[in-house]
């Protein structure tokens, strides 16, 4: 199983909480579209208040890749409902925007994984000839092309493939305790018996450093 796939099958903030130190994108970067996670290589591009090198870095971005714009603060909508069809038709991982979207309603039909400032109906211009795959800030992330990008509802993590690797493992744990917590939670078991809540608590009050940990195998 490859590295996308494995992330595909783990929460965002269980990747987060594996590494600490992860990158994680400005929480006003979020998702338009509600229930969807995406993995992929980052392809990058600048359109400050211009279409044109989205629709130009469409052209040459591949199949599984996460296309990333800059916007550099501009105010008006990058792509919408036709670059998103596009992506789509391309194979595209995702659309990740610093800036604004705008067809949501259609964007809600295409169900491609897209994250953005927000919506607006103002379009820019269509002449800026911005190169493609330059290093780029996304949410006050540095982002270079080829870096992971990982997404879900709880927002952006973006990272050079050794980081997330390094952390997957334990980002996968952490995924499968959860989900055997939520199973014995289900059974009307109580949170707090199924962590070291009380030793924790207790090795606190007396000055003892000490970690919440999960009681659950996983």
């Amino acid at each position: 199983m490859d590295l996308i796939e494995r992330l595909l099958g783990i929460d965002v903030s269980a990747l987060s909480d594996a590494d600490k130190t992860l990158p994680v994108v400005d929480h006003t970067v979020r998702a338009m579209i509600p229930e969807v996670r995406m993995a992929g290589p980052a392809f990058t591009v600048v359109a400050e208040d211009d279409h044109l090198p989205v629709m130009s870095a469409l052209a040459e971005a591949a199949p599984g890749d996460v296309l990333v714009i800059a916007s550099n603060g501009g105010p008006r909508a990058l792509f919408g409902e036709l670059f998103a069809t596009e992506a789509r038709r391309r194979g595209l991982a995702g659309i990740v925007a610093d800036g604004f979207c705008r067809d949501l309603r259609g964007l809600r039909r295409i169900r491609l994984p897209v994250f953005a400032r927000g919506t607006t109906p103002r379009s820019g211009t269509t002449v800026s000839r911005a190169a493609l795959g330059a290093t780029i800030a996304c949410g006050g992330v540095e982002v270079s092309a080829g870096d992971i990008v990982f997404g879900d509802d709880d927002g952006l993590l973006i990272a050079t493939t050794e980081r997330i690797a390094a952390a997957l493992e334990t980002a996968e744990l952490i995924g499968h305790a959860e989900r055997a917590i939520l199973a014995a939670q289900a059974r009307g078991e109580a949170l707090h018996g199924l962590t070291n809540h009380d030793e924790h608590v207790a090795a606190l009050d007396r000055g003892e450093a000490s970690v919440l940990a999960f009681r659950v195998d996983g």
